[in-house]
């Protein structure tokens, strides 16, 4: 049997964070990236947040994945040849690769996440189920560059970002990325989930629910500053607040003040009035023909897609 290997590309420097955390919130539109959220409790509320009935891309993603998978895996092949490299950005837990694992029939799988520390249960579970397959964890914070060791990716890969993800960057970044992931897909394959434009009342249901999940997801954000910072968020002066940008068609999400309040940390503070704003996410809503363009400017050349009836969402397949 194989074991899994890791490599922990980037170095997770507190500090750093610490610097850009504050950087943010000192900004004229003061703001903190989404990767903040993932703290241990703000990445079992994401979880939940996968199970709420509002929130529909996990649940429709898998569907499509479930109804397309063979046409998917072929098209797959004709891009990659058989017993690709399988790239898995974002991995967390491995479980969408995996399922994939008996279609594709990788001859090796890297799993990237901004920590191995967040891959070695899950690795060394699906080394068990897969003796043979060659399994490597990769920490690297992939949305400052996408680089991996040529030793990785010796021949065509298929590079795999499913979860709408891609949408939680700006037009730039998401463009820097796709152009990354070409390259590390070297000739090969990218297989991408896309959430699409839909009624208003459905995506802002889905980032603001009934039962207040997501709102704690976005709150939690204050406690992980609070530890980061040396800072003194209390939740209980703000609020979630999520609203569709019909202009720039994403989702916004922010925390807004409930009254004026002041925020201390080591080495700085910020005076918030009322009704201020902190902006915590954007996600990005696509038509498909717009993303098809997004993919074709990064290099890539045929494109293919898979949705559910509704039109809900959307998996591509773009071959480099």
């Amino acid at each position: 049997m194989q074991t899994p290997t890791f490599i922990q590309l980037h170095r997770i420097d507190d500090r750093a964070m610490a610097d850009e955390a504050a950087a943010g919130l000192l900004a004229a539109q003061a703001h903190v990236s989404p990767k903040f959220f993932y703290d241990p409790l703000g990445s079992r509320l994401f979880d939940a947040i996968t199970e709420l009935q509002e929130y529909y891309p996990t649940r429709t993603e898998a569907e499509i994945f479930a109804v397309h998978g063979a046409a998917m895996a072929e098209a797959a092949r004709d891009a990659t040849g058989a017993g690709p490299v399988m790239v898995d950005l974002g991995a967390g837990n491995c479980a969408k690769a995996a399922r994939l694992f008996g279609r594709l029939e990788p001859r090796r799988y890297v799993a990237v996440d901004i920590s191995v520390d967040f891959l070695r249960d899950s690795l060394q579970h699906l080394q068990r189920e897969h003796p043979a397959m060659q399994m490597v964890g990769v920490g690297l914070d992939f949305s400052a560059q996408l680089q991996l060791p040529e030793r990785l990716v010796d021949g065509r890969g298929l590079v795999f970002y499913p979860g709408s993800s891609i949408g939680n960057f700006s037009p730039a970044q998401a463009l820097r990325l796709l152009r990354d992931a070409r390259a590390t897909a070297a000739g090969g394959a990218l297989l991408i989930g896309v959430d699409l434009v839909k009624p208003v009342a459905t995506l802002e249901a889905a980032y603001d629910d009934e039962l207040g999940v997501t709102a704690a997801f976005n709150l939690n954000l204050l406690n992980h500053l609070n530890r980061l910072l040396g800072a003194d968020f209390r939740v209980r002066d703000w609020q979630h607040v999520a609203h569709f940008d019909t202009v720039h068609s994403r989702i916004q999400m922010h925390l807004q003040a409930r009254h004026a309040v002041t925020v201390h940390w080591n080495g700085g503070r910020r005076e918030f009035a009322a009704g201020e704003r902190i902006h915590t996410e954007n996600s990005a809503k696509w038509a498909v023909a717009d993303f098809e363009d997004l993919l074709r400017e990064a290099g890539f050349g045929a494109v293919r897609h898979w949705t559910d009836p509704q039109g809900w969402f959307a998996v591509f397949l773009a071959a480099g």
